[in-house]
Formats: C-alpha cells, structure tokens, sequence
C-alpha cells in the first residue's frame, strides 16, 4: 500500500516539475476534456479536488469515486459561452463495489448545432449542413482504504471528428485523496496519454497530374499530431460546522498545466442541514498579462452555485433527489450555465 502511494505521489510531482509553460499554449487538442459538465463542480470553477465525490470525481479526482452510500446517478446539461448556440450533455453512473471499491462510467457528448456548409465558390453557404461529433466515455475504479485514504484509476476514450475525418485517442486518469477529521487533501493528474491525430477522406484532395495533361491525380494530405491537455491539481479544504447540522467548507486549488500556464483558486461553501447548499469561487491564472477580453483566460474571474437536496425515502435518509446549477463569468459572451439532477441510493 505505501508503495502505491509513493508512486503515485511521484508521478505526480514528476508532472509538477515539468507543468505549467505557456510557450506551449495552444499546442494542445481534445479541450472537450477540459470542459466541467457537471454543475456542483462548476459552481467552484472545479477546483474542489479534496472532497469531489460520486460521478463528478471522474471528470476531476476519480479516488472521489468511492465516497457513496451505494449508487448515484448523476443527468447534466450545459449552456457552453451562452450566445455561442453550443451546449453538452453529460449522464454518469457510479456503483459500490463490496464494502469499499466503487466502479463508474460517465459519458459526455457536444452540439455545436447546424453549421453552414461554405465553398470557394459559394462562400456564402451551398444550402447543406453539417454537425461535428464530439464525446468522450470515461470508465474509472476506486477504492478507499480505513476511510481516510481513497485512490482510483479511470480510462477515457476521446473522439473528435466529422462525417468524412475523425481522431480517437486514450487517456488516463489517477487521484488520491486524504480525509482526516474535517480536513480533506486531494491530488490528481489527469488527461495522460499519446497524441492524437486527424484522419479520414476529408483529407484526401484531387489535384492535376503534372505529368499528363487533362488527369487528376488524388493526393492524401498528413496533418499534425497534437497532445492531450494533461493537468496536475492539489487541492485542500477544512470543514467549519456552524451548529450541529450546519456546515461551511473553504477550500483551495493549484492547476499545472502543461501546455498553459498554472492556476490558482479558491472558495466557499455553505451547506444548512445538507439539504440547501450555496457555493462560490475565484479562480486566477497566474501570469496573466492581457488586458483584453479577447486574449484574456476564459475563466479567470468569479463562479456560483447552488443545490437542493430532497429526500426520497423516509425511512433511509442517505436516499436523495438532489438539483444542481452553477455558473461561470466568462471574459467573452454571456457566461456558461450548468444544470443537473443527481440521484443517490
């Protein structure tokens, strides 16, 4: 066990040490896989890494995963830079597995809605429409160990493409998290694995035969490669209760990215009784030197949320109904709005 840790530990810093370069912003794709789709995450900016739990640890810290009572499920939408007509759909499972594992799979899917189709000839659109597809389907593990000490491992396919080109790849998360008392520390890495690349028809062009007048010949052209956008979180938090049934959690959160550069938050939550929860926060990303909107991170600045949680069964207290939103300023358009509905048995 304390091998496990100390190698998991390791990755991480090694991650640390070499994160975070803003000369390689931009070099990375599959930014699908950066996108929060769930709202209680997004109420935070994502950067509750100690205590996530459920479905959402899977987008975030998967060791999360096995903090149930025994099954959630967990059914989101998402309004993406609301006026930009795009939004995401998100459904995920998680299910105890004996006393102290727990398996989860979650999905997420785009709508980008109907694009025009546009030629040199007709640049002002031929009449048809077309529609990327974007999902990814994330299977993870975790187990918890004396109730304090909690790991897990998920993998992730990506998939980004139209009708005639796409490009499939893997990724790997892994997470830790440390609960003693009311003090909660969590650390993740996430979106490891190879790099990606575009293929298919659409890459195919028909150029003249230079060689014979009046033929064509089909040429396949080769397009870059491009990475995942692999991330380091540490997270803390502490557990402040107001009265016995009370609580207010304030937490904190470095982000190293790797082909960006670092970010740095924190927040509150207040919860009365468990059942009317309000959170906040304020995410900074360090290093930062524009000063417009445009060039400007797309989510440095404030974030809210809140959540009604219902009982669903009287004589079991732990079974609820619970309803979800968060919201994100966003330096361009209107801000991104989350919304969603968790079971949990």
């Amino acid at each position: 066990m304390k091998k496990l840790y100390a190698a998991l530990f390791g990755i991480c810093l090694t991650s640390f040490l070499f994160a975070g370069n803003p000369d390689r912003q931009g070099e990375a794709g599959a930014a699908q896989l950066l996108m929060v789709p769930w709202a209680r995450m997004a109420g935070v900016h994502g950067l509750n890494t100690s205590f996530v739990t459920g479905v959402e640890a899977m987008r975030l810290n998967i060791a999360g995963l096995s903090r149930i009572n025994r099954t959630e499920v967990n059914i989101a939408h998402t309004r993406y830079l609301e006026g930009a007509d795009i939004s995401f759909n998100a459904v995920g499972l998680a299910q105890k597995v004996g006393e102290n594992g727990a398996f989860g799979l979650s999905l997420m899917s785009l709508s980008f809605g109907d694009i025009n189709v546009t030629t040199d000839a007709q640049p002002g659109g031929t009449g048809a429409t077309f529609s990327p597809s974007y999902f990814n389907l994330g299977m993870g593990y975790s187990h918890i160990f004396a109730n304090k000490v909690s790991v897990g491992i998920l993998a992730r396919g990506v998939s980004e493409g139209l009708s005639n080109v796409s490009a499939f790849g893997f990724a790997l998360d892994a997470g830790v998290q440390y609960v003693t008392g009311d003090f909660k520390m969590g650390i993740s890495l996430r979106n490891v694995g190879g790099p990606l690349r575009f293929n298919g028809e659409g890459l195919s062009l028909e150029v003249p035969n230079p060689n014979e007048n009046g033929t064509t010949i089909r040429i396949l052209q080769r397009v870059s490669r491009f990475e995942l956008p692999s991330m380091l979180n540490i997270g803390l938090s502490y557990d402040f209760y107001l009265g016995e049934r009370n609580r207010l959690t304030a937490l904190g959160n470095f982000t190293s990215n790797s082909f960006s550069r670092d970010n740095l938050g924190g927040g509150l939550e207040l919860a009365i009784r468990e059942m009317f929860i309000v959170r906040g926060a304020y995410r900074y990303e360090i290093g930062t030197t524009s000063t417009t909107a445009e060039n400007s991170p797309l989510y440095t600045g404030v974030a809210a949320g809140a959540s009604l949680v219902l009982p669903i069964n009287r004589d079991k207290p732990e079974h609820t109904l619970a309803i979800d939103y968060g919201y994100r300023v966003t330096k361009i358009f209107k801000g991104t709005h989350n919304i969603g509905v968790r079971i949990n048995l």
